[in-house]
């Protein structure tokens, strides 16, 4: 996991609640807990209801947080029907009393959501009042959700105090909204101009919602399959029929156009001709002449974290074709096909030679080309049907910017560092 130059510092992560807790909050906490955690910070997750998600991260349950709770409730039915009561005043006190407690070796509070939701006012005020307090932790307010803007909130919200709060900004606070509309939204609200709100969108951890295995998870890491623009895989043993040479030609031309690009050649030299351990060394020497070394990958070649050859079973398998953009058969003799189902269950785009069993299997769902074309041309075809294909632009979309991974290393960690240089209110 990379490590950011200058330390991260100690981090609070607030909001009602926390998983098991159902919620798209809920999720994203862990989320920020989780790789926070990983790249060394000192993470606590302070919540009203929920539990740890394990790890270096502390958990601090504060019952008062929770929105559910008795008290707060009956407090939240008060508010919505205009009344403030002593009710009100006594249970932001008690919350600022504990949250000062928790918080006091803290240098950054992210307070997720309780500034901008009405959902325990008295939480939002202990807030403001733990702000205007010195010395503090810095406070991150994380903005996904704003009781302003939702119809359905409107006839809980009054005028003036304690329901204004939620429209003042937080003294010396960074604001942080989950999309550029939150941003518009929160600036309009708040009076603030929109560069002085951080837009930090939520995230998507792939190999989670892929499941992928260990193994699966290893390779998608260890061979950046993430950050390439085309992935391709050619699940065969390597014997001189399959033409992986051709394979290789194509990626050559790839990479001249300045793509990133794997090739995973998933099968060892085929078992019964000792001719095909010559041709593996070919295929070697020729993926190192024309310089796709790291571009062309010999799955046999691997060997894990354990320094044993990586197995690629049958699930492992799956993993690859989830993983990959395309798959690409160059054989120039063939019975049947079996990647050519598999890619379909997969939903993988199929580029084969002009073979007869190809066209009886995949018809005019898969693309074709002749091994007697330059491999350019098959580059090409590559190139202009997965442009063309917006499930293919949408998933690199999201792989790009919406990856948790680079959420974390590329928009929190800097903010976080920055914040850590500034000194402590």
């Amino acid at each position: 996991m990379p490590t950011p130059r200058r330390a991260l510092p100690s981090v609070a992560l607030l909001h009602y609640a926390a998983p098991p807790v159902i919620g798209g909050v809920e999720s994203v906490l862990v989320h920020h807990a989780r790789l926070l955690a990983e790249r060394g910070a000192d993470v606590h997750l302070v919540t009203g209801r929920g539990a740890s998600p394990g790890g270096r991260v502390r958990l601090h349950r504060l019952p008062l947080l929770d929105s559910r709770h008795r008290r707060v409730l009956a407090v939240t039915r008060e508010l919505e029907e205009g009344r403030i009561t002593p009710a009100f005043g006594a249970l932001a006190a008690q919350i600022h009393q504990a949250l000062a407690r928790t918080l006091h070796d803290v240098d950054v509070c992210i307070a997720h959501n309780v500034l901008t939701l009405h959902k325990n006012l008295a939480l939002t005020a202990a807030l403001h009042g733990l702000a205007a307090q010195r010395p503090g932790p810095r406070i991150v307010a994380w903005c996904h959700d704003l009781a302003w803007t939702n119809p359905q909130y409107r006839r809980a919200l009054h005028e003036g105090a304690p329901w204004n709060l939620l429209t003042t900004p937080i003294a010396g606070a960074t604001y942080v909204a989950v999309s550029e509309e939150r941003q518009r939204q929160l600036s309009a609200g708040l009076g603030l101009p929109r560069s002085e709100i951080e837009v930090i969108p939520n995230g998507v951890d792939p190999a989670a919602f892929l499941h992928l295995t260990p193994v699966g998870r290893w390779l998608a890491d260890t061979l950046r399959l993430w950050d390439q623009q085309v992935v391709l895989l050619l699940p065969v043993r390597i014997t001189r029929r399959k033409q992986i040479e051709y394979g290789l030609r194509v990626v050559e031309e790839l990479v001249r156009r300045e793509l990133g690009v794997r090739l995973l050649v998933t099968g060892p030299p085929g078992a019964h001709n000792p001719a095909n351990e010559e041709y593996a060394r070919e295929l070697r020497a020729l993926r190192q002449a024309l310089g796709l070394e790291d571009h062309v990958v010999f799955c046999r070649e691997l060997r894990g974290p354990d320094g044993r050859e990586v197995v690629l079973s049958d699930r492992v398998m799956a993993d690859l074709y989830a993983l990959a953009d395309a798959l690409l058969l160059p054989s120039r003799e063939e019975g049947f096909g079996l990647p050519l189902l598999e890619a379909a269950l997969a939903r993988v785009p199929t580029f084969t030679s002009n073979l007869a069993p190809f066209r009886e299997i995949g018809g005019d769902a898969i693309r074709r080309f002749h091994l007697e074309e330059a491999p350019a041309a098959c580059a090409q075809q590559i190139i202009h049907a997965l442009m063309d294909d917006r499930a293919y632009r949408f998933r690199h979309r999201v792989l790009r910017a919406y990856r948790w991974d680079a959420v974390m290393q590329e928009r929190i960690v800097p903010l976080l560092t920055h914040l850590a240089a500034a000194p402590r209110r």
